[in-house]
């Protein structure tokens, strides 16, 4: 892999990880005004369209890639379903636990990526990665022994293992997609979801919210899921699932920090000793990423 590549692979996935780091404590914000499903669709509508627009913005200066095909429809068709089910849970709960228990939770999509990446998809994982990963569970076993904020295993927890697992394996139907046009991919996956989860919330009949709440969701949606999203299938495309999604481990520590200034949630020492752990797991991945070839 040439040093440039490596390069920008490792930008892409810090914007990736700074832009999904504010989802969680803005979406806590937004859900004392809008339903979980209805939220989620929001949330999907928002990436979709943003990118569209964005995609008619930037036409002229777009690297030319391969357009999706009939064959790729299985990965879109589980891409998809992965996506309503992980961000339905995800709402939900967020709506029932702290943001910042919802965030560091959410690493376990981490260690899920890299597994099924192994096992299912065949995919080179190093010995660094397997250090990487060890790292990054060790720090979720820390931050589960904190009573207060961070891993409480509740109702709302539960859900947002669940939704760490389907995105865990819907980051792996997207890998195989990654080298076509991400543009595509991005509105395809924002919109299908969207309107899926859409559809869902109106037959359990939430209701729509405010304008301006509405507003504030699609824009979270476009940067938190669009822009994130975007980068990340890039990256994906040039490093891999595994990699990619070890790179994610800090993004739950911003989110925390993020609840703190803007949701009041206190920051223990656990979460600091576990923050120590996961940038740890972190720097193994860069390590690896800068001194392996992507396979």
């Amino acid at each position: 892999m040439a040093s440039n590549q490596r390069s920008e692979a490792m930008l892409l996935a810090v914007a990736a990880v700074l832009f999904y780091a504010i989802s969680i404590p803005f979406s806590k914000l937004l859900l004392k005004q809008i339903e979980p499903t209805m939220m989620g669709a929001l949330l999907y509508l928002g990436a979709g369209i943003g990118v569209g627009i964005l995609s008619l913005c930037t036409k002229k200066h777009q690297k030319k890639q391969e357009s999706l095909q009939k064959k790729d429809l299985p990965y879109m068709i589980a891409m998809v379903v992965l996506d309503i089910t992980a961000v339905i849970l995800l709402m939900y709960g967020v709506q029932e636990t702290t943001a910042a228990n919802a965030s560091l939770l959410s690493n376990l999509e981490i260690v899920t990526t890299a597994v099924i990446a192994y096992f299912v998809f065949h995919e080179a994982v190093s010995k660094r990665m397997w250090i990487a990963l060890l790292l990054v569970t060790c720090a979720g076993i820390i931050l589960s022994f904190d009573g207060q904020q961070s891993m409480q295993f509740s109702y709302g927890s539960l859900l947002v293992i669940g939704s760490a697992a389907a995105w865990g394996m819907e980051n792996n139907c997207t890998k195989m997609l990654s080298s076509k046009n991400t543009y595509q991919i991005v509105i395809l996956k924002g919109i299908c979801s969207g309107c899926g989860s859409l559809l869902i919330a109106v037959l359990l009949k939430e209701s729509l919210p405010l304008f301006s709440y509405a507003l504030g969701a699609l824009m979270l949606g476009f940067v938190s899921y669009g822009l994130s999203i975007f980068a990340y299938i890039r990256c994906q495309n040039i490093i891999g699932a595994a990699k990619t999604s070890a790179f994610y481990a800090i993004s739950p520590f911003v989110a925390a920090l993020l609840s703190f200034f803007f949701l009041q949630e206190s920051l223990s020492c656990t979460y600091f000793l576990g923050l120590a752990v996961m940038i740890a797991g972190a720097m193994v991945t860069i390590w690896d990423t800068l001194h392996s070839e992507h396979q």
